[in-house]
């Protein structure tokens, strides 16, 4: 079938000639060139109309024609060069259109390369038919894609988008040269046209949609570091990846496991050196893979968790001056949470957790103790019994630490203390019996653990001594709180500007979230005060710096003794998707700010749903999270 048709039309006005040529080869595939003068001839090349075109210029020898003028223009030469181009190029095509063995028209095949190195509409058609042909004339290859480099190289933004269009024609029937052009696609990506990038995009789409593996594995070598990375570039490759790519997975990878299962493999390993916002923009992109949904059994959730400890540095040494670290470890904890509710392990993180940062917990920045103490208390209901009997004595030790033996006057950190109680009551669901040699308990399960012939009689009397000071506390604090409240609502009232009622309200927030940790605690110490305590060991105390949830219809509490409930070992998924706080804005309130100083972030803090900017700096290091 013929792909051009040409007929030529030729007028003069007033002795001058403007031409605006039209190359048509369907209706995806066009190259409009103008120039723009006093008048204009049109030239539209159609092949399909032979007959047409020798009438048209018998006719047009007959018509009379004015004299030409007595100096021709610059203009009108090159005009008339380039013409003649333009038909060069296309009996080439067409000779070669027609042949049945391509490979011999090699002067052909030559003459496009030829012409492609001449004027700007000769190099754009030349543009289009170089990848057409390329496949038939190997012996050429090397000259054909350094004349069509050549052409993406132009000044000449018509000629370079062209260009563009054409690099994925040149993988059309050869493979194996697919990476080669996505990597010249990749350095085009860097561009400040908006139509020539709108060219790349579409270039890289296109190959990717011929062939996604190999397309892809290219595309994720230059979202990687290496000592030769040019960060820019790399930028925008994850842009591309995450805007283009991402939103159409499940157009582009097919067949689906097996793709999805390649570009898991590939984001693992552009993920030795990235920042913060790049590995969860990673993770969010695997947690949306159907290998990795809701029906994925539980060796795909340990999978992504090992993924997140590898970021964390669990293999590391811990230096308490590396804040850098604490924060990475958090934020990963953080992002762990909803596989663990799932069933991955949580041993390697609660180890080291246990072994590197809580013995060393009092000389953490002050503003990490609390996102560290928020995030073991968002573990703790996935912990097994091993990993509770292991995790339990460096809590109870922390409990003595911040909750107070008698009134001394000092403050109290509330919500280091719900933290606390959360995690405890968690742990000691798990392995209750533990609770008799740390707190003095009577449990009995007929286990050598439960060391019954020994006595703990002061370990009782202390610990509940300290949780009748923390109630107390909190009783007198409730009340502060709730007169602030009072005072709040008036204040609302009484406020005219917009800021005035954004701060109060602010302040009301603030209370609400004081009051809610000192319920909490509330509820967390009176199942204790028994010789055989009660344990919380499901998710209806909802952690004060989270969104209020719906409460489960089970009990609140199970006691020592009873039948554990199903989901006792796992927990409830309810509070781990649970939107964070506000961020960390104190109470306004001098009063209130006084009773309760110690929960200062309690509106949500640092470490709520907000991730630590930066990561590791690439080639330098890690930068900060």
């Amino acid at each position: 079938m013929c792909l051009y048709k040409y007929v030529i039309i030729k007028k003069y006005v007033d002795y001058k000639t403007t031409l605006i040529i039209i190359f048509t080869k369907n209706q995806n595939d066009s190259v409009l060139a103008q120039h723009k003068g006093s008048s204009f001839t049109r030239l539209v090349f159609s092949k399909a109309n032979n007959e047409s075109r020798q009438k048209l210029s018998r006719s047009s020898s007959e018509r009379p024609r004015p004299p030409p003028p007595s100096a021709s223009s610059e203009m009108s030469e090159h005009q008339s060069e380039e013409v003649q181009q333009i038909e060069k190029l296309y009996e080439f095509s067409e000779r070669l259109n027609a042949s049945k063995d391509k490979s011999q028209n090699v002067e052909d095949y030559e003459g496009i390369i030829k012409m492609a190195k001449t004027s700007m509409k000769a190099k754009q058609l030349a543009s289009q038919l170089i990848p057409r042909y390329f496949k038939f004339f190997p012996t050429l290859s090397t000259e054909a894609f350094d004349a069509h480099m050549d052409c993406i190289d132009e000044e000449n933004i018509g000629v370079r988008v062209q260009a563009i269009r054409g690099l994925p024609l040149f993988c059309k029937d050869s493979p194996d040269i697919i990476s080669k052009i996505v990597d010249v696609l990749v350095q085009l990506l860097n561009t400040e046209e908006t139509m020539e990038r709108d060219a790349v995009h579409k270039a890289l789409m296109s190959l990717i949609r011929q062939d996604p593996k190999a397309s892809l594995t290219a595309l994720f070598t230059h979202a990687g570091v290496t000592p030769t990375t040019d960060d820019q570039i790399r930028e925008k490759v994850l842009n591309f990846i995450r805007d283009k790519v991402f939103p159409l997975k499940g157009e582009l990878l097919k067949p689906q496991e097996e793709m999805e299962r390649r570009i898991t493999d590939l984001i693992k390993q552009s993920l030795e050196d990235v920042t913060g916002g790049e590995f969860k923009m990673f993770m969010d992109f695997l947690t949306s893979l159907s290998i990795f949904g809701a029906k994925a059994p539980q060796e795909r959730m340990q999978e992504l968790v090992e993924i997140i400890e590898g970021q964390a540095d669990l293999d590391a040494q811990f230096d308490v001056s590396d804040t850098d670290h604490i924060d990475r470890l958090i934020s990963c904890l953080q992002l762990a949470l909803p596989f663990f509710a799932r069933g991955a392990p949580t041993s390697r993180f609660l180890n080291y957790l246990n072994k590197h940062i809580i013995p060393v917990f009092d000389k953490l920045p002050e503003e990490r103790k609390l996102d560290l103490l928020k995030a073991l208390a968002d573990i703790s209901p996935y912990t097994t019994a091993q990993e509770a009997r292991q995790m339990l004595p460096s809590i109870v030790q922390l409990l003595k630490k911040y909750m107070p033996a008698r009134k001394t006057g000092e403050e109290m950190n509330f919500t280091y203390v719900e933290c606390l109680l959360y995690a405890f009551h968690h742990l000691a669901h798990k392995v209750p019996n533990a609770t008799n040699s740390l707190c003095g308990y009577k449990v009995v399960t007929g286990q050598p653990s439960d060391r019954l012939g020994e006595d703990f009689s002061e370990l009782n009397k202390d610990f509940t001594e300290r949780l009748t000071t923390v109630e107390d506390l909190t009783k007198t604090t409730m009340k502060k709180l709730t007169q602030g409240m009072t005072e709040h609502n008036k204040a609302m009232s009484a406020a005219k500007t917009d800021e005035e009622k954004a701060s109060v309200k602010t302040k009301k927030q603030n209370t609400t979230t004081g009051l809610r940790t000192c319920n909490n605690i509330l509820a967390m110490t009176k199942p204790l005060h028994a010789k055989v305590p009660s344990f919380i060991g499901d998710t209806n105390i909802n952690l004060s710096w989270k969104e209020a949830t719906k409460p489960l219809p089970s009990a609140a509490t199970t006691t020592i003794g009873g039948k554990r409930p199903a989901n006792s070992n796992t927990g409830s998924g309810n509070n781990v998707s649970a939107k964070r706080g506000r961020g960390s804005s104190g109470m306004s309130n001098q009063l209130v700010n006084k009773a309760f100083q110690g929960i200062s972030s309690h509106g949500g803090g640092r470490g709520g749903n907000r991730r630590r900017g930066g990561g590791r700096g690439r080639g330098q290091g890690r930068g900060h999270w």
